[in-house]
């Protein structure tokens, strides 16, 4: 019999799910603030999508998520945000308003995280 490469019969497949976990919170400011200045937004003064009172800002999960601030309904740009997860005392936005621009008082703040949390499920049959 001649030499022969022998290699196991194995095949493999897989399946990879992306479960999001989406977080809202939402502020009306306090007071029109003027650039170039910051709006500091702590945890407790945000509330919850049941109109509770915000207790803890989301960890953001390394290399699986995100945040979007929107102001009076527009998307802000990243640079200009600062998030800083955890509870009372700790959680806060922070949006730097550039010289120029203001944001009036009572306008609508939403805060969105959203952390993914991957699966991946394989299959070997030999």
């Amino acid at each position: 019999m001649p030499l022969k490469i022998m290699k196991l019969a194995v095949t493999a497949g897989g399946v990879t799910s992306l479960t999001p976990t989406v977080e809202r919170f939402f502020h009306e400011a306090a007071a029109t603030v003027t650039g170039a200045g910051t709006l500091t937004i702590n945890v407790e003064d945000f509330w919850t999508d049941t109109g509770a009172d915000a207790a803890v800002l989301p960890a953001l999960a390394a290399n699986n998520s995100y945040f979007n601030a929107y102001v009076n309904g527009v998307l802000q740009m990243n640079d200009l945000l600062v998030y800083t997860p955890g509870g009372t005392g700790v959680g806060r936005l922070e949006i730097t308003v550039p010289a120029g621009s203001t944001i009036e008082a009572d306008s609508p703040i939403v805060l969105i995280v959203t952390n993914f949390v991957p699966s991946t499920t394989v299959d070997i049959t030999t």
